[in-house]
């Protein structure tokens, strides 16, 4: 009883896609500290796969991740996660400096992008204001079914025997006989191994392991739906500014899904979204949309975990060789899954990778980079 091969701490989209991708190999338990997984991050993710979306060196991951996700296994799930969405950076007419960083940035990457006018703007972005002169158009980008993923993920895991336990916050772990004695509450879990997918808590989780100090640090990030007059359009794209100020997308029902993109350092917690934040992300969108704001639907907040240079972390940890980093996915985890977990697998069961991430640099987010 409560003895695994691995214990994966967090069942969010990182632990639910590590899970599925190992546990036909290992018996493994998901140790989720909330009432149902994905609560904090998962559940509250605006929903998008974009290329671009992260830097040049997250956007290997994303485009290793398109197959699967475009068209899963039928095993795995009977419909797409994606549907078409497109997107357009967007840049004021005294910022082509942006535009053409931008385009630099991603030139050897393959990524699909074609520079934009005001008129080209115009056509797909109904009620724009002027001075909005400059926009890269990403014809790939779509929404993305985050809670069908994370669902068949977490199906998948179970369906290869995998066992999830939630309200089972971690309070401590020791090494007792060699193995991993992971403790919550009355009860303990024991496992070989223990891969840490515990997101905003992942460096609290490293700590009480003695593992490898990585500070993984919560951003909070605020998400507001508006209802305007006239509605927004279904076939709008998503709009995100080149100098990293909003973003913001159609949603059903004629409204939008605006963000200021804020990245707020905040401890490790349920978030709410401040008012400050919220008032921020609407002023942001009425410096570019000319249309009137008839009421706020909604409004929340998401945390976002960071690793120190901004890549996610994925690897054996250089001073607990029985602990497995997978963490620090900013706010890219769930449009990278296919291909982080993918990755993951073939590293911690030391096994050839899958064709679709044969190309990835393992280096770049391997957690021996912060072994100073």
């Amino acid at each position: 009883m409560n003895q695994y091969d691995v214990a994966i701490i967090g069942a969010g989209i990182a632990g639910a896609s590590i899970a599925s991708e190992i546990a036909d190999q290992r018996s493994v338990v998901m140790l989720e500290a909330e009432d149902q997984p994905g609560y904090h991050s998962t559940g509250r993710s605006a929903a998008f796969w974009t290329e671009t979306y992260g830097g040049p060196q997250v956007q290997p991951l994303t485009t290793a991740s398109y197959g699967f996700l475009s068209d899963p296994d039928f095993t795995f799930s009977e419909a797409s996660f994606l549907m078409k969405r497109r997107a357009i950076n967007i840049a004021r007419s005294d910022e082509q400096l942006l535009v053409d960083q931008f385009i630099a940035e991603f030139a050897e990457s393959g990524v699909a992008m074609t520079p934009w006018s005001k008129n080209e703007i115009g056509e797909v972005v109904p009620n724009l204001k002027p001075g909005w002169d400059h926009a890269v158009y990403e014809p790939d980008c779509c929404d993305i079914d985050v809670a069908g993923l994370h669902m068949a993920y977490l199906r998948d895991a179970k369906r290869k025997g995998a066992t999830l336990l939630c309200r089972m916050r971690v309070e401590k772990i020791a090494r007792e006989n060699g193995v991993w004695a992971i403790h919550s509450g009355g009860e303990t879990v024991h496992a070989k191994q223990i891969i840490n997918a515990a997101g905003a808590w992942a460096a609290e989780v490293s700590a009480l392991a003695g593992a490898l100090p990585i500070d993984i640090q919560p951003m909070r990030r605020t998400m507001v739906q508006l209802q305007t007059d006239p509605e927004s359009s279904p076939e709008m794209p998503l709009v995100v500014a080149l100098d990293g100020s909003f973003y913001f997308k159609p949603e059903a029902g004629g409204s939008y899904w605006l963000s200021p993109h804020d990245e707020t350092p905040v401890p490790a917690g349920d978030v709410a979204p401040e008012e400050w934040d919220v008032a921020l992300a609407i002023d942001r969108f009425q410096s570019i949309m000319d249309v009137e704001i008839r009421s706020v639907n909604r409004k929340w907040a998401g945390l976002r975990s960071f690793s120190p240079d901004r890549l996610p972390v994925y690897g054996f940890d250089p001073k607990q060789p029985d602990f497995f980093w997978f963490a620090g996915q900013g706010g890219f985890g769930i449009q990278t899954a296919p291909a982080a977990a993918k990755l993951a697998r073939s590293i911690f069961l030391d096994v050839e990778r899958e064709p679709s991430v044969r190309s990835l640099e393992a280096a770049l987010y391997d957690p021996v980079r912060f072994a100073h």
